[in-house]
């Protein structure tokens, strides 16, 4: 797994591929956006804009935002490379300056490291065009790798499913214990303190005022397939139905929102 994290050409690539094959059939599914020149595409935490560039290829107008100034000069250096136009900006969605409306703004696998969740999810509608959709995808908390524990330095925690649901004091113990330095055992707290789950990201949804128009839960990540050769499974239907239980299982929730007429 370490090495998707350190060649950020292959992450990149696989990024892409995941996107392609299985995030835009999705919006053409479930959707009505016009997939091609015109449509505003905006990814907040875009990474290294893996996910904009099939859209970029389309003719879409892509922005990506992130916090992590190195993510967004590699995503610079990575559109320029394959011949695509996008703007990426190194900010806070709060303040980020674009005035224009998105109709189609993307956030994969970012929510669970946000901490103020209400506050990104209203600075969201302010960037979203009056028909425009939201694509929120994110790991269960509860899932076997839900505190991304698959980037740890050392060898044991990356490949220890469910370790990040021990006590807070228990985990912390344990990761130095097995020798994860300070900085990296913060960082897995923060995510601790910043989980998502899919009930709460549902009541988020209602308080916030978003129609779920779908929602996915998948038992084998979509992107698994181009990082594991894993064949994507969507959650069975009575595991779905399961408040909390179905968090233990599900390695992946898609939804597509709009704004409550």
């Amino acid at each position: 797994m370490q090495e998707r994290h350190t060649d950020y050409k292959l992450y990149f690539q696989e990024s892409e591929i995941s996107c392609l094959k299985y995030y835009l059939p999705y919006l053409k599914e479930y959707t009505s956006l016009s997939l091609g020149a015109g449509l505003k595409v905006l990814e907040v935490g875009c990474g290294l804009g893996g996910n904009l560039a099939p859209f970029a290829r389309m003719g879409c107008e892509v922005s990506g935002v992130d916090i992590d100034s190195r993510s967004i000069d590699r995503a610079k250096e990575l559109f320029q490379g394959n011949g695509l136009h996008g703007t990426f900006t190194c900010g806070d969605i709060h303040d980020y300056k674009d005035t224009g409306r998105y109709q189609l703004i993307m956030l994969h696998d970012a929510i669970e490291h946000i901490h103020e969740k209400e506050r990104l999810m209203f600075r969201l509608q302010e960037l979203l065009a009056e028909d425009g959709i939201l694509f929120i995808a994110f790991p269960a908390w509860r899932m076997p790798f839900g505190g991304h524990q698959q980037v740890a330095r050392t060898r044991f925690v990356s490949r220890c499913p469910f370790i990040h649901l021990l006590p807070k004091r228990t985990f912390a113990w344990l990761l130095r214990r097995l020798g994860e330095p300070e900085g990296a055992i913060r960082d897995f707290l923060d995510i601790r303190s910043t989980r998502m789950s899919i009930q709460g990201f549902q009541k988020l949804c209602r308080k916030m005022n978003l129609n779920i128009v779908n929602r996915r839960l998948y038992f084998i990540n979509p992107h698994y397939e181009v990082k594991f050769k894993l064949k994507p499974r969507q959650l069975w239907k009575g595991i779905a139905a399961l408040p909390y239980i179905r968090d233990f299982f599900c390695t992946s929730c898609h939804y597509l929102l709009t704004r409550r007429s």
